[in-house]
């Protein structure tokens, strides 16, 4: 497994990012680029609270089934 260095708590854009939304691995992991950050808490929100037909609850089922088939611990 490879280990990928994480941003310190005191990391402007990485700390900005957990105070309002929490960081998870995934995430915490694009914190030594800050734009590929950004771009990705930019696709979730959008991704999980956008105006779509799904409800936020259908979102988290089809990232859970996914996730499973993924072998991914979501």
């Amino acid at each position: 497994m490879a280990w990928i260095a994480q941003p310190d708590a005191g990391d402007s854009i990485f700390d900005a990012y957990r105070r309002a939304y929490g960081i998870d691995h995934i995430v915490q992991v694009h914190g030594g680029a800050p734009e590929a950050m950004k771009a990705h808490m930019d696709l979730y929100r959008t991704l999980m609270f956008g105006s779509f037909e799904l409800s936020r609850a259908q979102r988290e089922m089809i990232a859970v089934t996914v996730s499973e088939l993924n072998h991914c611990h979501y």
